[in-house]
């Protein structure tokens, strides 16, 4: 029995993740129009028409994008807490009210043979929330979207066998980049994106020896590259006492390109 995954698309243009078991396959976000979700699925040997059912993250366009189209097309249920229902209900159309669901945060939903953990992140959005999933003694944390990773947030997630985690941006390229400075501000903020190095301060916090993957993810295309982000989190991890390639591997995620499906 094997959970799997891929991060299907990550980055300020688009974000979906893909999740399976046995039983059970869910997509968390659909930011991408159906047609591109579509074809990304087909990338991996998947079918949407197969999916258990679409979990939502928060309201934001770069996750919802396609989240109406999709859930009509295959009949999917969505779940979200009731916040983020009310921030989105305008923006994905209409939903058969027999296809929402509210997943509160800070709750767990079991699925047969998966258990889905929520929990709330710091972003300016209604009431952001990401996912724990366990599976038959496996763990994975899908986290990004948040401007800082406390204390709370590093107990739920420490552990994983595998984790999604934000790298946002290189602090330098974003002060000196072209963005007006009430993005930066935002950006830099406590409920903005975490950066490089701030990402692999919180990772060094969590990780644990089971850990075998962690996917660089959520890069911005306009302050990171996906060499600076892998060379800053290594550098950082590698100094709090970590080796890369013998403890766990880091890996990138795409904007346009699914990683392979991994079993964990």
């Amino acid at each position: 029995m094997t959970m799997h995954m891929s991060v299907l698309a990550s980055g300020s243009t688009g974000n979906a993740i893909y999740v399976e078991t046995e039983k059970h396959s869910f997509l968390v976000d659909a930011g991408l129009s159906g047609k591109q979700m579509e074809l990304l699925f087909e990338q991996v040997g998947r079918s949407m028409k197969n999916l258990s059912g679409l979990l939502v993250t928060h309201e934001h366009s770069d996750h919802i994008k396609g989240l109406g189209i999709v859930a009509r097309r295959y009949n999917l249920p969505i779940y979200a807490n009731e916040k983020t229902w009310t921030a989105m209900e305008p923006m994905i159309g209409k939903i058969d009210p027999e296809q929402k669901f509210h997943f509160p945060m800070e709750s767990v939903k079991t699925f047969g043979d998966l258990d889905i953990e929520s929990f709330g992140v710091s972003h300016d959005a209604a009431e952001p929330m990401f996912y724990v999933f366990h599976h038959n003694g496996k763990k994975l944390v899908l986290m990004t979207d948040t401007g800082y990773v406390s204390d709370r947030m590093k107990g739920i997630i420490e552990g994983a066998d595998v984790y999604v985690f934000e790298s946002n941006h290189d602090v330098g390229m974003l002060r000196m980049g072209r963005y007006p400075w009430n993005i930066k501000r935002r950006i830099l903020s406590d409920v903005g994106h975490v950066s490089n190095e701030d990402a692999a301060l919180a990772m060094n916090d969590v990780v644990k020896d089971n850990t075998k993957r962690i996917y660089l993810a959520h890069l911005s295309l306009d302050n990171n590259m996906k060499d600076l982000a892998r060379m800053s989190v290594s550098q950082t991890l590698e100094g709090c006492g970590h080796v890369i390639g013998e403890q766990f591997d880091l890996f990138d995620t795409d904007a346009k390109k699914p990683t392979e499906l991994f079993a964990i």
